[in-house]
């Protein structure tokens, strides 16, 4: 018999399963995929939360939303690439649903994940070290402004495939602060 944390993991791992293979058909019917795919792609989170404490506290579920907003503006960015494309066969994605505001959109998902990400670290007492990583992410998101801001296609796709260094500074800041936070108050 599975002990109650396993159970809780087993639900969540079912759901993810559920996320990832239907995560490819939701272009047909979401006007806004990309959010189905942050919680695929984030699913992982609650996930983890469940093996190491048996319990998704709320924390987790925030991270989870900003995920979600980060999947969005990374993906929005690269469905500005295909939207010609999208739209003679049918897609739907956030770059088609945000329409003329999808520069907006893309800057204002950044930002939302930016403020969820902080949020969690102040609640967890996370120092200097993790709000300048996020100062640092916010800076590329500022540089992914001036990619996407005229729509060319080959400069979205650069933003898009540039996004990785959005998550390493955010990832370094969290890393860092922990490491140094240990050294200096161990």
């Amino acid at each position: 018999m599975l002990p109650l944390r396993s159970w809780l993991l087993a639900g969540l791992c079912l759901v993810a399963l559920f996320l990832a293979a239907s995560y490819p058909f939701t272009k047909r019917f979401l006007a806004i995929p990309q959010a189905y795919l942050g919680v695929a792609f984030g699913f992982g989170i609650p996930m983890a939360y469940a093996a190491q404490l048996g319990s998704v506290p709320g924390e987790a579920w925030c991270l989870l939303l900003a995920n979600v907003f980060w999947a969005i503006a990374y993906d929005t960015e690269y469905a500005m690439v295909d939207r010609v494309d999208d739209l003679k066969i049918g897609i739907r994605t956030s770059a088609i649903t945000f329409g003329r505001c999808d520069v907006a959109a893309v800057m204002l998902c950044y930002a939302m994940a930016l403020v969820l990400i902080g949020g969690i670290g102040h609640t967890l007492g996370l120092g200097g070290v993790f709000y300048a990583g996020l100062a640092v992410a916010a800076g590329i998101a500022g540089y992914h402004f001036t990619l996407i801001r005229e729509r060319d296609p080959q400069s979205c796709f650069k933003a898009f495939r540039h996004n990785n260094w959005f998550g390493a500074s955010v990832f370094a800041g969290i890393a860092l602060d922990f490491l140094l936070g240990g050294v200096i108050n161990g």
